[in-house]
């Protein structure tokens, strides 16, 4: 059995449906809304819900972050390169968006950048067996429970699987702060992953050199690079900006030519 702790994974595992749930404990001590709204979900899907000292559920969750609920579940099922080759879409002209990680280590920055994947609509993730941080409690709730969502396939060599995916003509697209081509001014609407290297060192020389464009994010301060989730962040929600303007421009609206309406935003 799995760990999963906090309100948001817990949420998302039960919404996904891809977990076999045993139980779910929550703090005794702790009432509101949110948590009964929680508790109702879980008999509903038919999952046992039980009720522990907030003590306890820190013990299972081995970290007082559980936000006083914790469950237990069965592993995810890994998936492979191959079942990453279709898109997510059923739609034949839907552009594939794949994202490699290689050789991310921090959980906090592999659920980061789990939670944007999510949120740009990436069609699957690529992450590497050795020198990668599993799919860990703390990577699942560093992504607010995205990575319930995602399709999320392991690989022993990341540079057979991006040879693979070429073969699937798809474009290898990397990150580097030596790239030639700003990351915002690279046409990113095809079918292409985006691989993005370690903490610190960046991508791997063999990976570097597999990929068919480097590109880079300009930097204006006194540092040369962004931590990989923000890096991540940036080059993954261009893509969507470029995606979503394509797909609007490919099918406009019958409104679009009509008088376009006060936006409210921030400050409205």
């Amino acid at each position: 059995m799995e760990v999963l702790y906090g309100v948001h994974p817990v949420e998302e595992a039960l919404k996904a449906g891809r977990r076999r749930f045993d139980h779910v404990l929550v703090a005794r001590e702790r009432d509101d809304q949110r948590l009964d709204q929680l508790v109702a979900f879980c008999r509903q899907a038919g999952v046992r819900v039980r009720q522990e000292s907030r003590e306890q559920l820190t013990l299972m969750a081995k970290t007082p972050a559980h936000q006083g609920v914790v469950a237990l579940v069965r592993p995810q099922e890994s998936l492979s390169i191959e079942d990453l080759y279709a898109p997510i879409s059923a739609n034949p002209a839907t552009r594939r968006l794949l994202l490699a990680l290689d050789g991310v280590e921090d959980p906090q920055n592999l659920g980061a950048l789990l939670r944007v994947a999510d949120g740009a609509g990436v069609d699957g993730i690529i992450l590497t067996e050795r020198r990668s941080a599993p799919i860990s409690p703390v990577a699942v709730k560093a992504s607010a429970g995205a990575a319930e969502h995602l399709r999320i396939a392991r690989v022993v060599n990341l540079v057979r699987a991006l040879e693979d995916l070429k073969r699937q003509n798809l474009w290898i697209i990397g990150l580097d702060e030596r790239g030639t081509a700003d990351y915002d001014q690279f046409d990113l609407t095809g079918d292409c992953v985006i691989v993005l290297g370690r903490e610190g060192a960046g991508l791997h020389d063999l990976v570097r050199r597999t990929c068919d464009h480097l590109l880079r994010i300009p930097m204006a301060g006194g540092v040369s690079s962004l931590n990989v989730s923000a890096a991540g962040a940036v080059v993954l929600y261009e893509a969507f900006r470029q995606r979503r303007n394509a797909a609007a421009n490919a099918f406009p609206s019958p409104n679009s030519a009509s008088k376009p309406r006060k936006q409210k935003g921030l400050g409205s």
